[in-house]
C-alpha cells in the first residue's frame, strides 16, 4: 500500500504533464473511462454489492445506502456525466484579463490547473468519477479518498479509469486512490502539503468540519445543507405541494434536498393538509411547532436541534410563521449557505428573499434540488462550495482553476 507521501509525489509529476495536455488529449481519455465505465458495469455492481452488504450488516440506514447503491442505469448516468463533460469548454489556457500598458508591456490573465486536488468524502462512489473527470478536463491530478463504506466500489472504479488513461497514453497517476480509510490516511491528507494544492471534503457536517479544523493545507470548503423553502402567502398552493414535495422526497439523501419548510400563517390552513397528503405516500415524518400541529395533528413536536439538522432522510421540519421577515431571520438563524427558495406571486416578496438571503442558491418558484453542476449546464460537479473564496455553489471546470499572468515585453526595465 503506498504511501500518502508517495501518492502525493506521483500526483505532483502526472500534473506537470497533464498542464500541457490538448484538449482533444483529455477528451479521448475521457471518452475511454466513459466507455470503460459502461463496459464494465456488471463487475461494478459486483464490487458496489459488497459494498452493500456490509452496509447492510453495520445498520446503516435506507438514505445512506441509496447513495452508496449502484445500477446499471446509474453507471449509465455516471458515463453519460462524463460525456458530457467533454461538450464543455477546456477552461485551461483561456485569457480572462489583461491588456496593453502605456510602456508597451502586453498583459494576459489566463486560466491553468490548481496542480493537484485532493477529495476526501463519503459513502458516494459517483463522486469518485465526477470528481477524477472533472480534474481530468481542468488538467489537475487528484488524490481520491472515500469511505470504508464504499472501498470495493471505489477501488473498482479507479482501476478502471487509470486503465483507460494508459490506455490514451495518459499518465495513471493522474488519479489515484487512498485506499486506506483510516481516519489515520485521512489526517495524513489534511497535511500532504507541498504535494496537494487544495483539499475538497464531500460528505456531512462532521467530515466537513474535520477537514476545516484540522487540514494544513488550502481547503474549499462545501456542501452541509440544511435547505429551507418558504411558501409566501401568495404562493399557489398546488404549486407550492408540487415544489416541495419534490425537494423532499425525488432523492432525500443528498445535500440540495429540502429539510424545512416555512409556511405563512395566512395560506398554511389550505397548503400544510395537501402536503401532509402528498409526504403520505413516501412515508415522511414530519416534525413541526404548536401551530402547524393545530392543523395536522399528527406531527411530532419540533425542537430547536430539528430546526439546525441536515436530515438526509425523509423527516421534514415545518414552522408556521408572521411574516416574510419571520422566515427570513429563521433561515439566516438555521441555514448552512447552500440552498433556499421562495414560492410566491408577490415579485417584490422575491426580490427582498434573493437579496436578503445569502446561500450559494437561492429560488423563486422552484425545487432546491436543482443545485447541481449536471443541471447547472457544469456537466458533473466536483462538489458545492457554501464557502466565498475562491468558489461558491456547483463547482465545474472553471473553479478547478487558478490563473497566472503572461507579460510580454521588449526590453521593458522599471
Amino acid at each position: 500500500m503506498n504511501s500518502l507521501t508517495e501518492l502525493g509525489k506521483r500526483a505532483k509529476a502526472a500534473s506537470r504533464g497533464l498542464s500541457c495536455l490538448s484538449t482533444a488529449q483529455k477528451d479521448a481519455a475521457l471518452r475511454a473511462i466513459a466507455a470503460s465505465l459502461r463496459e464494465h458495469a456488471k463487475e461494478i455492481i459486483e464490487a458496489n454489492a459488497r459494498d452493500l452488504d456490509a452496509a447492510q450488516e453495520s445498520g446503516m440506514s435506507a438514505s445512506l445506502q441509496d447513495r452508496l447503491r449502484l445500477t446499471k442505469d446509474r453507471i449509465d448516468a455516471i458515463a453519460g456525466a462524463v460525456e458530457e463533460i467533454v461538450k464543455l469548454e477546456d477552461p485551461v489556457g483561456q485569457v480572462i484579463g489583461g491588456g496593453n500598458r502605456p510602456n508597451g508591456l502586453k498583459i494576459e490573465k489566463i486560466r491553468v490547473p490548481l496542480g493537484v486536488v485532493g477529495m476526501i468524502f463519503e459513502a458516494r462512489p459517483n463522486v469518485t468519477v465526477d470528481a477524477a473527470s472533472l480534474c481530468l478536463k481542468s488538467s489537475n491530478a487528484c488524490i481520491l479518498r472515500g469511505g470504508k463504506e464504499a472501498i470495493h466500489s471505489n477501488t473498482m472504479l479507479a482501476g478502471l479509469m487509470r486503465g483507460a488513461l494508459a490506455s490514451q497514453g495518459l499518465p495513471r497517476d493522474a488519479i489515484q486512490l487512498v485506499e486506506d480509510t483510516s481516519r489515520q490516511s485521512a489526517g495524513d491528507l489534511m497535511s500532504l502539503n507541498g504535494y496537494l494544492d487544495v483539499l475538497i471534503p464531500r460528505g456531512g457536517k462532521g467530515l466537513i468540519r474535520a477537514v476545516v479544523e484540522n487540514a494544513t493545507v488550502p481547503v474549499i470548503e462545501t456542501g452541509a445543507g440544511n435547505c429551507h423553502i418558504f411558501v409566501d402567502a401568495s404562493a399557489d398552493v398546488d404549486l407550492a405541494v408540487s415544489v416541495c414535495d419534490n425537494a423532499k422526497t425525488s432523492r432525500p439523501s443528498v445535500c440540495n434536498a429540502v429539510e424545512t419548510i416555512l409556511v405563512h400563517r395566512e395560506i398554511a390552513p389550505a397548503f400544510l393538509p395537501k402536503l401532509k397528503a402528498a409526504l403520505d405516500a413516501h412515508q415522511v415524518e414530519l416534525r413541526g411547532c404548536a401551530r402547524t400541529a393545530a392543523l395536522i395533528p399528527e406531527v411530532i413536536p419540533a425542537t430547536e436541534e430539528d430546526y439546525a439538522t441536515e436530515y438526509d432522510d425523509y423527516i421534514l421540519a415545518l414552522r408556521v410563521v408572521d411574516s416574510l421577515e419571520d422566515a427570513i431571520v429563521h433561515i439566516q438563524t438555521y441555514s448552512t449557505g447552500h440552498s433556499e427558495a421562495i414560492l410566491t406571486n408577490d415579485y417584490r416578496n422575491a426580490q427582498e428573499f434573493t437579496a436578503r438571503i445569502d446561500s450559494a442558491a437561492v429560488y423563486v418558484n422552484a425545487s432546491t434540488r436543482f443545485t447541481d453542476g449536471g443541471e447547472f449546464g457544469f456537466g458533473a460537479e466536483i462538489g458545492i462550495s457554501t464557502q466565498k473564496l475562491h468558489a461558491r455553489g456547483p463547482m465545474g471546470l472553471a473553479e478547478l482553476c487558478s490563473c497566472k499572468y503572461i507579460v510580454t515585453g521588449n526590453g521593458q526595465i522599471r
